[in-house]
């Protein structure tokens, strides 16, 4: 068996394997790709009108709001956006489960909304993006597994793509639209295919370094990462003589201080503790609508001062080495918000093609399964046959 043979097997059967779920995970990544940008049109409440000389409230405030509508739960964090939007006060935990956001004005502290995660539709379509709706534990190791064999099935597509010759390289790059529609299926899998593979890897290999902890590690170590990429909050020291008797107002000062060190931001998030232990996590957007271009401090909730954290999410993104920003590029290259508006639409295309090779692939091998194969001829009576027909065609002798 040739290479190339052995490739279109490898090829064949882990398609016909992982194709139901190559389809849904690129079918649900198609719907995300717009999602913010939908929610903006649809959502008036994540806007507010600014007032003249308004100044934002501290996170005290807005969580003693949130908290009043929220039935005895406690607020995790507060996340102040750009001029004009609402702030928003999360609310956490894992047991018993829950997520709601709580959308504030951020100069009145006036309630907006209450989004709860399990009545959000996008919200349902990342968790079949990520699980397929299964439990965590058994969905993700699926949709993982199956994104590593559609990087497999990438590969060995561009071994059977590549043509032998000269001549048959013009048929690779394009479709032959008029052709009956088994070759036009087939040169929309090949062409489409090729012409996908590049931006398939890529969202295919940033969805691995969420799939599979040995593979997140594996990239950071690869590109200079030093230790582990885990995120981790450090401790607060427990020993020190308490500076203030409510962690909440730790927050509001560590949230001044962040405000008044940028005052050029695109959004604030500050965490709010709920043990003696726990740091206040905070970060400072640089780029709206991205997650990568942003600063790291952790403070004592006792001290205020900063704690040094390790790895990529710690520190400033103009300090952190190239491991550090390429992990924390990795959700922005995934949903191609990196590149902006165009990098969406191209990334919604490429989800939209990838969505398509499983269908197609399968039409494939479905029409070379059903064709009717040619009748055998019976040697023997065809010969039997033509040679009475010659002994009734011969004259009579005379």
């Amino acid at each position: 068996m040739t290479f190339k043979k052995l490739a279109g097997k490898l090829h064949l059967y882990l398609g016909l394997v992982s194709g139901i779920v190559v389809f849904m995970v690129s079918i649900t990544g198609c719907i995300l790709a717009f999602e913010q940008e939908i929610k903006s049109f649809t959502e008036p409440h994540r806007y507010t009108e600014v007032p003249q000389n308004a100044r934002l409230l501290p996170p005290s405030v807005l969580k003693s709001s949130a908290e009043k509508v929220m039935e005895g739960k406690k607020a995790n964090g507060v996340l102040y956006g750009v001029t004009g939007r609402n702030a928003e006060v999360g609310f956490y935990n894992a047991d018993p489960e829950y997520y709601y956001v709580v959308y504030v004005n951020p100069y009145t502290a006036e309630v907006k909304k209450i989004w709860n995660e399990d009545e959000d539709f996008f919200h349902w379509i990342l968790h079949g993006h990520y699980y397929l709706w299964l439990p965590a534990e058994i969905g993700q190791t699926v949709v993982a597994s199956s994104t590593l064999i559609f990087v497999v099935m990438l590969i060995s597509g561009l071994i059977l793509w590549w043509p032998k010759n000269k001549s048959a390289a013009k048929q690779r790059f394009t479709v032959k639209w008029d052709a009956a529609w088994r070759r036009k299926n087939y040169d929309i899998h090949n062409v489409f295919g090729f012409y996908v593979m590049s931006i398939g890897l890529i969202l295919a290999l940033t969805g691995l370094v969420w799939g599979f902890q040995w593979f997140s590690q594996s990239v950071y170590t690869a590109t200079g990462g030093d230790g582990s990429d885990v995120y981790y909050n450090p401790t607060s020291d427990t020993t020190v003589t308490h500076l203030v008797s409510e962690p909440v107002e730790s927050v509001d000062k560590a949230w001044l201080k962040l405000v008044k060190q940028y005052p050029n931001n695109e959004g604030i998030n500050i965490s709010i503790p709920h043990l003696k232990s726990e740091s206040i996590f905070s970060y400072v957007n640089f780029r709206s609508g991205t997650y990568y271009n942003v600063d790291y401090t952790y403070f004592d909730q006792h001290t205020l001062k900063p704690i040094k954290a390790n790895g990529p999410y710690s520190g400033k993104y103009s300090e952190a080495d190239f491991s550090g920003k390429l992990r924390r590029m990795n959700y922005d290259i995934h949903v191609g918000a990196i590149l902006g508006l165009p990098g969406k639409i191209l990334a919604f295309l490429a989800s939209l093609v990838c969505a398509s090779l499983p269908v197609t692939g399968f039409m494939i091998w479905w029409g070379r399964n059903k064709k009717k194969k040619p009748a055998k001829k019976n040697l023997k009576n065809t010969q039997t046959r033509i040679g009475s027909e010659k002994i009734k065609m011969k004259p009579e002798a005379s």
